[in-house]
């Protein structure tokens, strides 16, 4: 095999794997029950958009969505921080 079909399988295969993962990370965010779930079922899924973005970056040999993953780590630790202040002044 050469190894552009390498790479066009081993991407279908991780991005199969990671779009099951981000479906049963989403029925878990709309199911719920309470905020917190959906609070660590959102940094899942960002979780598993930079993993995405990572292997695409290390499959095709390059950094220029390095940037992109960095403002989403981002948005995942500001956002966890909200939802947890949050949750601290409700349960007071």
């Amino acid at each position: 095999m050469n190894p552009e079909t390498v790479r066009a399988v081993l991407m279908a295969a991780i991005l199969l794997v990671f779009a099951v993962a981000a479906a049963l990370t989403i029925v878990r965010i709309v199911k719920g029950p309470s905020i917190l779930d959906r609070a660590v079922a959102s940094d899942v899924l960002l979780t598993e958009v930079l993993c995405v973005l990572g292997t695409e970056m290390v499959v095709n040999q390059h950094t220029r969505t390095l940037p992109v993953m960095l403002i989403i780590a981002a948005i995942g630790v500001f956002g966890s921080i909200a939802v947890a202040r949050f949750v601290a002044r409700r349960d007071q």
